[in-house]
């Protein structure tokens, strides 16, 4: 199967540019751009966030760690894998995506992979989530949740996550995209 060809879109100018409010969850800018081509867009927004972490942790003994909390945008919940903002005092995704796990779960440890980088909307926000396969993860104490979080962590075996999938249990775009991944790469052979 051939790759797809690419070519680089050439960038769009930035004629103007202003925030419309700039607060720690939610940093809108709206600009005015012109096209390559000479198009002007007069007004485009852009929500500003620090990149996330998200992990897909496995014990040693094959079972996946979950958390089942509320998300107040849905009014729903569902299952997640361990999830965070990277914070300016990590040294780097990775190092994020252990803080996030410890402090969510109390597990740790293990042999840790970069599975791969997504952008949750990338017509409209200017991050990246780093989401990382942590295999042979264990307990190292006890979660220790910020304010305003609030879930149930609990151990599924391995096996059971496709059919969650499948029946929708998940609905975080960020999640379901890297598990799924995990599982085609583990049907083809192919070890992270």
């Amino acid at each position: 199967m051939s790759k797809p060809e690419h070519s680089d879109a050439a960038p769009w100018e930035v004629l103007k540019s202003e925030y419309l409010i700039r607060r720690p969850w939610l940093t809108v800018r709206r600009e005015s751009l012109r096209l390559p081509d000479g198009r002007t867009v007069p007004e485009y927004y852009v929500l500003e966030y620090p990149d996330w972490v998200n992990v897909i942790a496995i014990t040693e003994d094959e079972h996946v760690i979950l958390e089942r909390q509320y998300r107040h945008g849905l009014g729903r919940a569902g299952w997640e894998i361990p999830c965070g903002v990277l914070e300016p005092s990590d040294d780097s995704p990775l190092a994020g995506a252990r803080r996030e796990l410890l402090e969510e779960t109390g597990y740790g440890g293990g042999e840790w992979t970069l599975l791969d980088t997504l952008s949750a909307n990338p017509t409209a926000t200017n991050n990246l989530t780093h989401c990382f396969l942590a295999r042979g993860v264990k307990k190292l104490g006890e979660p220790h949740l910020d304010a305003g979080e609030s879930f149930e962590v609990k151990m599924f075996p391995l096996d059971e996550i496709p059919a969650m999938l499948l029946r929708g249990e998940f609905v975080q775009a960020l999640h379901v995209a890297p598990l799924w991944k995990l599982f085609w790469m583990l049907d083809h052979g192919r070890q992270h």
